[in-house]
């Protein structure tokens, strides 16, 4: 026997971050992936000013997610409602508020209400379903906490760069080198293996071993891949980083240029605080661990960017 109820929760943190920078960091979605773990990608579809339309991808137990999501942006009052258009699974969240109060310069209440449908839930599995529903509330006020309380040395955890090559060839064929991740041992000098689950089209869960570190050590990193075939773009979003790094995503995108196409890596990056000195040495600042990482990271995609050009070069010459 279904029940349809709506169960409703509100939980609390206090944050010791001004107010403005809180709700900043609960407006801007789009920079979750880099900011929160659950999240992989978010797009934004619409908006006018106040409303958004949303479509988000998260990970959760290793199952990655797909749903759109409603938000209205109050920045006078720092709220943002939220309702999300098409259920994930049986009683996730479905609407509720984000609330930051002020308090004093530097300090902040933050308040998370949400309702859940029940409907299609046995009566008999509430009980134990509510005990998880409390859980993943107070995990994202946790880590949203964890982000704004660093408010003041943020800019400096966070980098973002590209490189980029032209390819005079079609893109067709450079995608198929980007997307074929399973098959870079053979093709990319630095990726040992490559391990791929694809159970849904587009929907890559891959575990790689590479060796690109700068000091030759071989790493082991877990990531989402979303392969978006007719716009030309993979973005990617690592599940296990080095120990330096504390979020990486990124995109691989294809855009016509002139004869052929240009091809770009666009990565972003969360620096590791307490590991700076603990993996680079003591005294490490953290300029000088943003340009570590800008050239190991950097080195590592300008190669695989080279051989994507030299194989879809490579395959036009013998077409001719």
């Amino acid at each position: 026997m279904s029940s349809q109820r709506v169960h409703a929760s509100e939980q609390t943190a206090w944050v010791s971050a001004p107010a403005g920078v809180v709700y900043g960091l609960l407006a801007d979605a789009v920079r979750w992936p880099l900011l929160l773990p659950p999240p992989v990608h978010v797009e934004r579809m619409d908006f006018d000013g106040v409303r958004e339309r949303l479509r988000l991808w998260d990970v959760r137990d290793g199952l990655v997610r797909s749903f759109h999501l409603r938000r209205a942006l109050h920045p006078h009052t720092r709220t943002v409602e939220f309702e999300q258009e098409d259920t994930a699974r049986p009683g996730a969240p479905t609407a509720g508020v984000w609330t930051v109060e002020e308090h004093g310069g530097t300090r902040s209440l933050l308040t998370l209400r949400q309702e859940r449908t029940l409907e299609g839930l046995p009566a008999a599995e509430t009980g134990r379903s509510r005990q998880e529903w409390q859980a993943e509330p107070a995990e994202q006020l946790a880590h949203m906490k964890a982000i704004a309380e660093r408010w003041d040395r943020l800019d400096q955890l966070l980098l973002s760069f590209e490189d980029s090559v032209h390819v005079e060839g079609p893109a067709e064929l450079v995608y198929d080198f980007l997307y074929r991740i399973e098959d870079w041992p053979e093709r990319v000098p630095h990726v040992e293996s490559a391990d791929v689950v694809e159970d849904v089209p587009g929907v890559q869960l891959a575990i790689v071993d590479t060796c690109a570190t700068p000091d030759g050590r071989t790493l082991t990193t877990r990531s989402v891949r979303l392969c978006f075939p007719s716009a030309a773009r993979i973005v990617h979003k690592e599940l296990t980083t080095s120990r330096l790094v504390a979020a990486h995503s990124g995109e691989w995108s294809l855009v016509p240029d002139g004869s052929g196409v240009r091809v770009v890596c666009a990565q972003r990056v969360m620096l590791r605080e307490e590991a700076v000195e603990e993996v680079l040495g003591a005294g490490t600042d953290l300029v000088e661990a943003r340009r570590y990482v800008r050239t190991w990271l950097g080195r590592a995609a300008a190669e695989t960017l080279r051989l994507a050009k030299w194989h879809a070069q490579s395959a036009v010459r013998r077409l001719r």
